[in-house]
């Protein structure tokens, strides 16, 4: 194998995520927001491919088991994107947590980066949630499915949506893990799909998912066809910004933040520093 291709050891990745985060806390804040309304974007447009997929197969009932493993195979789509171009993504991040533990990046910094790409995302996601509300492809009945999916999401309950998007979040930073481990396009590809289609299908919460979804739901709303498609009275449901921000988005996200910080950057520096490891920053 090429030396240039061959894999980074977890050592090696540890120091490309310190140093990727020395990088990222000294990004200039238009820069960060705009590449972050990027991934929101390109988040939104899988999101949305993923969604529509699914109601289109769970419209055959002998279909309808596949509706899933649809969504999951498309949604991956988005963290290539994101990776190939180098927009941000605020799940993703929470994988700079490495270089505060490698004393590389401050933590203050790395907040305000946090706050500004969580930002971004979402004006991403909201954009995409008005074009696809103005495309016209929510009339063929997905509109009400729009509408329900969001109001579904904003049900959990709060200890049910803090785990969900905790496993989610532990996953995609697997995922964003190997990406950097492999140097190859198409092993960087295959990561993506098969960890984020594993995601999908097991049914986790992802708050950048989300915030297309949930907005998604609410601008479709509007529309007094698609709402009583709906029927969410009938079922018990409600949907409103409310209960999108605290009852989904809040728990989701420090889910996020714990699954990405704690369970997978944390866990992988912890395990690695044991002393019998070289020092990654001595790794070129």
């Amino acid at each position: 194998m090429d030396l240039e291709l061959q894999p980074r050891t977890p050592w090696q990745t540890l120091a490309f995520f310190a140093a990727l985060a020395a990088v990222k806390e000294k990004r200039a804040a238009f820069n960060t927001f705009f590449l972050a309304f990027l991934g929101g974007a390109f988040v939104g447009l899988a999101a949305a491919g993923a969604s529509s997929a699914a109601y289109a197969l769970a419209a055959d009932p002998q279909n309808a088991a596949f509706g899933k493993l649809a969504a999951g195979a498309l949604f991956g789509t988005a963290l290539m994107l994101i990776l190939f171009t180098g927009a941000e993504l605020f799940t993703g991040n929470t994988l700079l947590i490495i270089g505060v533990l490698e004393r590389r990046a401050k933590m203050r910094r790395l907040f305000v980066h946090g706050l500004l790409v969580y930002a971004g995302n979402f004006a991403g996601c909201a954009f995409t949630a008005l074009l696809m509300n103005g495309s016209g492809l929510f009339e063929n009945g997905s509109g009400a499915q729009v509408i329900k999916t969001a109001a579904l999401k904003s049900s959990l309950p709060f200890s049910q949506a803090f785990i969900l998007g905790l496993l989610a979040n532990w996953l995609v930073c697997l995922a964003v893990w190997l990406s950097a481990a492999l140097r190859d396009g198409a092993g960087k590809i295959l990561a993506c799909f098969f960890i984020i289609n594993l995601f999908v299908v097991a049914g986790f919460e992802h708050s950048v998912a989300n915030m297309y979804y949930l907005t998604a739901g609410l601008i479709a709303k509007h529309n007094p066809q698609w709402l009583e498609g709906a029927a969410l009275e009938a079922q018990g449901l409600s949907l409103s910004w409310r209960a999108m921000a605290f009852k989904n988005l809040l728990p989701v996200t420090l889910g996020n933040l714990a699954g990405g910080g704690l369970l997978t950057a944390g866990a992988l520096f912890f395990a690695h520093r044991d002393g019998s490891a070289p020092d990654p920053r001595k790794i070129s």
